[in-house]
């Protein structure tokens, strides 16, 4: 199983990004309206001069010709005057009238000398006033005007002109709320026919993103330019607002706010604030008509006749400029334009209340899954797996951006598999690094450095909790130590043993073998564990011959010494057990101290049979199982094993050589006369046996000669005649 600090390491970032996610602060917010503005830019909506919408546009041409701004009201009386005669659905101003004209000639004469005031009051008593010309002008006109609200100037003048009407919770308590406005002139809020607010709610990045279409002054809903201008449009009088609770809601009691707003025949789904996200498009010229060639008649009336005329300005100095998703300065103006636009062609581009909710589940099942799949495959599986959920997560963004006007933000998601996957890799990273080390630290001992590579390349491999495989075992232990060791002191003795115990083990490396441990003298190991070794009965084997030669050359080594330090040396002998079977391997020991090592019957029946070899005088001695899995070797039959516990004797061979020996004609003699012997020998044909045992004895290789001596004595003493007195 995995590692705590992996579980940490992916866990506990997921946690956290999930508690971000449903924090939502305000530059994980920022980010996101980042990438729906790319999608914008990406797709942003196509301009169709068909839809009933176009700006009056009082732009720098119309103001070279007409003069600085404010223009006297005389004139926008004029202008209002005239696109009701080509037929505007309705007429909405994008700013605000909230004091008297100054530019009105009563306003002008009061600014004359006393000497010339009085005529000229007297000359323009009686005479219609340019805020009355506009008044008159706004009420014969489907005319809307503008207003601000603000936080100040409590108790403005703002007369309703609208009815409302809601189902389920309290608009009331979703919508930004504002104590004050700036609102045009009671004469003119009188005529007109509907009052919108001019606020622009951006983010913090100051771009405008959503236009809402209600509002709260001091406790009452008021509409936006675009809501009112639509409203007027279509001749409606009342505002339905829906929001949650309503009747068919799913919100199961949940406060969620604004779900929609009913404007005529337009039902403009909005967010809980009762704002409309809008899906722009670049500004185009098209959009615009020029003030003064509207005055100047220069206008077909096809450009504006049931239409929404907008008023407001371009103009530079006049400084009414926002920045939108598509570009960083426009008219004011024109947000509310794009607005009507996006509303009357049926967009509806929202973030739905369930997004957040939904991205936030979507995060945590890709992150666990790609937590339970990492640990499982390779890197480089798993990153491409990443790749292709990143890419999925993007291509279902986007098309639920271009396919449902749909915006759901796949960065909370895309973050945690990111995050998961390199925090994992990581923490998987050092937990390998770990084992490595580990496997290093504790199989250095025991096994060839080519194995250690092998296990710390893959150490899922290792099984060491305990595991039941077949293995074969080798016991290798000293004759007469104990009498060689009375010889010794103890430095003495200790340079003997490591000059011993290191070339022999040494072969067992060699040949693939696991060192178990070493008791005094005697050398245990194993085949097959900790890696997998298909040919582990014969490796051992093999390795058993190469143990016997290389102690015939360390008694060569070991002889010279002797000579040349002038004492006595006898050759030192060493007998080998090799079996094979079912054993349990893996860490034993206890929580002190553990040892990767084995435990099974044909562990002790190797040791039993090492103990064999001293008996029947040879050096090497295997048990029939170890033979069968090592075809190909020279095997000779040697004599039957009683084990303890055990309800029959085991059958133990003679390892006489290597695959080279077995094939030789040299061998096939020896097996033939071999047979030959051991048949006679358990049939007890003493005396036939005995010429056979004598003749081997001395053409058989050295290393096999005192074990056919040995059966040369057991015959002779079978044929020797009983001692007289004998029973």
């Amino acid at each position: 199983m995995w590692s705590r600090l992996y579980w940490l390491a992916v866990g506990g970032p997921l946690a956290a990004g999930l508690l971000l996610m449903g924090a939502d602060p305000a530059p994980l917010a920022d980010l996101r309206n980042g990438l729906f503005d790319l999608y914008q830019r990406a797709a942003p909506r196509p301009y169709d001069p068909e839809l009933p919408v176009r700006i009056v546009d009082v732009d720098e041409a119309s103001l070279a010709r007409l003069g600085q701004w404010p223009w006297p009201r005389a004139t926008v009386a004029a202008l209002v005057e005239r696109l009701a005669g080509m037929g505007a659905a309705a007429i909405a101003f994008d700013m605000v009238f909230a004091e008297p004209d100054r530019l009105d000639p009563a306003a002008v004469a009061g600014l004359l000398p006393e000497d010339v005031r009085g005529p000229v009051a007297a000359a323009l008593a009686g005479r219609e006033g340019n805020d009355e010309k506009l008044a008159r002008a706004l009420a014969a006109a489907p005319s809307v005007l503008g207003a601000v609200l603000t936080v100040e100037r409590p108790g403005a003048a703002y007369p309703a002109k609208w009815g409302l009407a809601s189902a389920g919770d309290d608009p009331l308590g979703f919508v930004p709320h504002f104590s004050g406005a700036v609102a045009p002139l009671p004469l003119l809020a009188q005529a007109a026919r509907g009052i919108g607010a001019l606020n622009w709610l951006p983010d913090r990045d100051q771009v405008v993103r959503r236009v809402p279409l209600l509002l709260a002054l001091d406790g009452r809903l008021v509409p936006g330019l675009g809501a009112e201008a639509l409203r007027v449009a279509q001749g409606a009088s009342t505002y339905v607002v829906r929001a949650s609770n309503a009747s068919g809601d799913e919100g199961f009691g949940t406060r969620s706010g604004i779900t929609a707003i009913k404007i005529g025949a337009l039902d403009v789904p909005t967010d809980a604030q009762g704002e409309v996200r809008v899906r722009f498009t670049p500004t185009d010229p098209r959009r615009f008509l020029s003030a003064a060639a509207v005055l100047e008649g220069a206008v077909p009336a096809a450009e504006v006749d049931g239409r929404i005329v907008l008023v407001g300005t371009s103009a530079a100095g006049l400084k009414d400029t926002r920045a939108t998703p598509l570009d960083a300065a426009v008219a004011g103006v024109e947000v509310q334009a794009q607005l009507i636009e996006h509303v009357a062609s049926g967009a509806n581009l929202v973030r739905p209340d369930w997004a957040r909710g939904a991205e936030m589940v979507l995060a945590a099942l890709l992150g666990l899954v790609l937590a339970l799949v990492l640990p499982r495959v390779s890197a480089v599986a798993a990153g491409l797996a990443g790749v292709a959920a990143l890419s999925m997560l993007g291509a279902g963004a986007w098309l639920a951006f271009t396919r449902a006007d749909l915006l759901l933000d796949p960065m909370g998601p895309g973050a945690a598999v990111l995050g998961v996957y390199i925090l994992g890799v990581l923490a998987l990273y050092r937990d390998e690094q770990r084992q490595k080390k580990w496997v290093r630290s504790v199989f250095g001992r025991f096994v060839s450095p080519q194995v250690v590579d092998r296990l710390a390349a893959h150490p899922e491999r290792l099984v060491l909790g305990g595991e039941t495989r077949e293995i074969t075992i080798l016991f290798c232990d000293l004759r007469d130590f104990t009498s060689l060791s009375e010889t010794m002191d103890a430095q003495a003795l200790t340079r003997f043993m490591n000059s011993y115990l290191t070339p022999m083990t040494e072969v067992v490396l060699a040949h693939g073998g696991t060192i178990d441990k070493y008791i005094g003298d005697a050398i245990m190991a194993f085949w097959n564990a900790p890696v997998d070794d298909p040919h582990h009965a014969r490796n051992a084997a093999l390795c058993a011959l190469a143990m016997s030669r290389r102690l015939d050359g360390l008694n060569e080594v070991w002889a010279r010494e002797a000579q040349a330090a002038g004492r006595p040396f006898a050759p030192v002998r060493c007998g080998i057990g090799l079996a094979t079977g079912p054993c349990c391997v893996g860490n034993l020991g206890s929580d002190q101290r553990l040892e990767y090592s084995c435990l099974g019957d044909d562990v002790n029946l190797a040791s039993r049979i090492e103990g064999a070899t001293k008996g029947m005088r040879v050096d090497i001695l295997v048990s029939e199982v170890t033979r069968a899995a090592a075809p190909g070797l020279a095997f000779l039959e040697a004599d039957l094993l009683m084990l303890k516990g055990k309800s029959r004797a085991s059958q133990l061979y003679l390892l006489a050589g290597d695959a080279a020996f077995a094939a030789s004609s040299g061998f096939e003699v020896l097996a033939r006369r071999h047979a030959a012997l051991m048949a006679a020998y358990g049939a007890g044909e003493f005396a036939v046996a005995a010429p056979f045992a004598e003749g081997l004895a001395e053409a058989a290789p050295a290393r096999l000669h005192r074990f056919y001596a040995l059966y040369g004595e057991r015959c002779r003493a079978a044929l020797a005649p009983a001692a007289p007195g004998g029973t």
